[in-house]
């Protein structure tokens, strides 16, 4: 039986491929300075916590950012052009006019 591989949302096998081929091909100065750079970046801490608190704090983090993407705006989903619009089948009454009983 094959074993297959589960992967995180937005991920597949080619972006672990990618992610693979970037650090074995990585230099040893260029890995220094990818590990400086996330140390300097704006907006960030590191912090050392116990392996036991890993998950905890990565479910937090993933949490977070899943709220910060829902309270993003919906800017840009649909085109100008269309804005406006009604569909043949509305007879002149919004969409939201229409859902209520």
């Amino acid at each position: 039986m094959v074993k297959r591989n589960k992967f995180p949302p937005g991920w597949n096998e080619a972006r672990v491929r990618a992610v693979l081929q970037h650090y074995e091909e990585q230099t040893e100065d260029e890995a220094v300075a990818e590990d400086e750079a996330a140390f300097h970046k704006r907006g960030q801490t590191v912090i050392v916590v116990p392996q036991r608190l890993v998950p905890a704090i990565t479910k937090l983090i993933t949490r977070e950012e899943t709220l910060a993407l829902r309270k993003r705006p919906n800017t840009g989903l649909q085109p100008s052009a269309s804005r406006g619009k009604r569909s043949a089948g509305s007879k002149g009454i919004s969409r939201s006019r229409r859902l209520k009983p």
